[in-house]
């Protein structure tokens, strides 16, 4: 007789975790969740590779909301995820990102402002000479504009806050099994079995697929197609000689980003497509600092021009090719099986609002805080992308 649960979750990272925590965190929810993670010491996921970052500065209403409520969340964390009265930590670096924008790109800046100052973030659109004034050691040459997010912005350790939501779960009865997903039994349009690699069975009353990197196949076991494939970022880190006071995460006009990081730096930017492919390996492109990454840092910011580079690594994003947001929510059928894939390099700083909304969905039926039904599956089916103009 196999075991059964009421949700198995596929995916025990950053959004897997946080929605077992929502939903065994939610009143109106009394079953058995088991998390079914591949590697639990997580050392490739996406999570624990990631730059570790969060922002409101977005261009769509949804994103903004997303951000609004994560970095409300990882302010009130360390009571949130306490468990038997310890505090969670999260140590949060709240020092904004700043958005640098060319003439081509003022206006759609200005933009973006306007509707994140409308939705409640505190982000300052700044000219060049506000710029230069507020941050000394930028130069401005080909730049019209920044915008910097004055509050509610900044980095933290993923890894920490993936153990957090792990830890806060498993005190409120939440199983974890390391172990790989390799069949879905259906049965009346419905995800009635889970099949795993160690020829175990599990019996379940829901599918949540918040596996990351193994998404879209594991999409594939229900019958669903999802436009999601693993991109690889690498990420570089330097020191510099100067001490370049108030440094934020600084993402160019280009898309060349770089941020403090202890006492120095870490920088990256997505490849040309030319060289972004789909790919599963971990090796570092290290002619991509040498080629764009430093000479764009070093003509933005002077003081880079003598640093001492460090180590690097490489990670996955799981990019959804479709409009480059998020899939969150229930699928057509089988109708007891939910998305949480291709978050393209966001789903971190999305982790809160998304394992809450899980959570509200499968315990009641619809979303009850914050709707995230724009980011639902009947976008890809309808052709609606929702177009993001703020991608990093």
């Amino acid at each position: 007789m196999p075991e059964t649960y009421d949700v198995v979750i596929a995916g025990g990272a950053a959004t897997g975790s946080s929605t077992a925590y929502h939903l065994a965190a939610e009143p109106a929810f009394q079953g058995r969740i088991l998390v079914v993670e591949r590697d639990l010491s997580f050392a490739r996921c996406a999570t624990t590779l990631s730059a570790g970052s969060i922002r409101q500065q977005f261009s769509t209403p949804i994103n903004i909301e997303i951000s609004l409520f994560g970095v409300a969340f990882i302010r009130g964390l360390p009571q949130t995820l306490a468990v038997d009265g310890e505090p969670a930590e999260l140590p949060f670096h709240e020092g904004g990102y700043l958005f640098l924008a060319s003439p081509a790109g003022a206006a759609q800046l200005r933009s973006n402002h306007a509707l994140q100052s409308r939705l409640g973030a505190d982000t300052l659109y700044l000219e060049p000479a506000a710029l230069q004034e507020r941050f000394p050691w930028l130069d401005c040459g080909g730049i019209a504009a920044g915008c910097w997010g004055r509050s509610g912005e900044g980095w933290f350790d993923g890894y920490t806050l993936l153990q957090a939501y792990r830890r806060k779960a498993r005190s409120l009865g939440v199983r974890y099994r390391e172990a790989s997903v390799i069949g879905l039994e259906l049965d009346g349009g419905r995800v009635v079995g889970v099949r795993l690699d160690d020829g175990e069975r599990v019996a379940c009353g829901a599918f949540v697929n918040a596996s990351g990197a193994s998404g879209a196949a594991i999409a594939r076991l229900a019958g669903l197609e999802i436009p999601v494939v693993n991109r690889k970022r690498c990420v570089f880190t330097f020191d510099c000689r100067e001490d370049l006071a108030g440094f934020p995460l600084l993402i160019d006009s280009n898309g060349v980003y770089v941020r403090p990081e202890g006492k120095g730096f870490i920088c990256g930017t997505a490849p040309p497509p030319e060289r972004d492919p789909d790919c599963e390996d971990f090796e570092v492109d290290h002619g991509l600092f040498e080629d764009i990454v430093w000479p764009s840092i070093a003509a933005r910011v002077p003081a880079f021009e003598a640093i001492k580079p460090g180590r690097a690594w490489a990670g996955h994003y799981d990019v959804n090719l479709f409009d480059h947001n998020a899939i969150v929510g229930p699928a057509p059928e089988p109708a007891n099986f939910y998305f949480a894939n291709g978050f393209s390099g966001h789903g971190l700083q999305q982790s809160p609002a998304v394992g809450r909304g899980l959570s509200e969905v499968i315990a009641y039926g619809a979303y009850r805080s914050l709707d995230l039904s724009p980011l639902g599956f009947g976008r890809l089916a309808e052709n609606r992308p929702l177009l993001e103009r703020n991608v990093v």
